[in-house]
């Protein structure tokens, strides 16, 4: 018997609360964005499935798409203070936009609640790695045979979570450094902005290929966290890093409880 394609997650209907969802969701991903190094993922992924019932498919693949130029106005604030590894990014891009091609073949293959309990479980790492990192702002990355090859493993690990997950990987990528590698806070969070564009780029490559993405809401999200990155990124500078995880923790905390719930009441229903 022939295997038929998955079939495409249906869109939300157009209306003013959809376009200003997206909006509220792409002001609020933004300032996550520039204030901790992320491309907004694990804002927009749940956002957008708790407040326009997004697949959660399609929400990772649209999520993706709004991270492009989100990360990207959030790698020229972040480079004006001079806090992005040029050449490690570059590294981690190249692992990246490979995992990303495996995790977007996997995510039509894998069940919602197998997605969502995932996305949860990638949280709870996420959550727990905070709290063992000591963030230092005088530490930089130096290069050599080994760092090299962690970073390439680095970037595959997160380019099939960005792919499979709609996130763009800076909430692995920024904890890894620093716990890691020991790099600075500032300067992780510059240069996981700067390899998750090319990430971003070649996971939503997949993802339209395979339907995966509702254009208009990434247009709208990618939109307006644009002009609240640059903010997040200045606020960045002026927190302690410390008080930053605590932040950042407690609000992944949120997310991945509401997404548990949804995903408890979507397997018994």
């Amino acid at each position: 018997m022939a295997i038929l394609p998955p079939t495409p997650p249906t869109r939300p209907a157009r209306s003013p609360r959809f376009v200003l969802a997206c909006i509220g969701i792409g002001l609020l991903a933004g300032l996550m964005s520039g204030l901790f190094g992320v491309g907004g993922g694990t804002v927009i992924v749940p956002l957008l499935v708790l407040l326009l019932r997004f697949d959660q498919r399609l929400a990772a693949g649209t999520s993706l798409a709004a991270i492009v130029p989100t990360a990207t106005v959030g790698v020229i604030s972040y480079a004006v203070h001079g806090s992005v590894a040029w050449v490690p990014a570059a590294i981690l891009a190249v692992g990246a936009v490979f995992g990303a091609q495996i995790g977007t073949w996997l995510l039509p293959r894998l069940s919602q609640f197998v997605l969502r309990m995932g996305f949860v479980g990638f949280l709870v790492v996420v959550i727990v790695s905070l709290f063992l990192v000591v963030p230092s702002r005088e530490a930089d990355l130096p290069l050599t045979w080994v760092t090299i090859s962690g970073l390439v493993v680095l970037g595959v690990i997160t380019g099939i979570l960005a792919g499979l997950l709609g996130v763009g990987g800076g909430v692995v990528v920024v904890p890894a450094l620093m716990l890691l590698f020991g790099t600075s806070d500032l300067i992780a969070k510059g240069t996981s902005l700067l390899m998750m564009i090319p990430t971003a780029v070649s996971g939503t490559v997949g993802n339209m290929r395979r339907r995966n993405v509702d254009l208009v809401a990434a247009a709208c999200v990618g939109v307006a966290a644009c002009t609240t990155t640059a903010l997040g990124a200045w606020f960045a500078t002026l927190l302690d890093p410390l008080v930053s995880n605590i932040l950042f923790a407690v609000f992944l905390t949120f997310i991945a409880a509401q997404m548990t719930v949804r995903a408890v009441r979507a397997r018994r229903g």
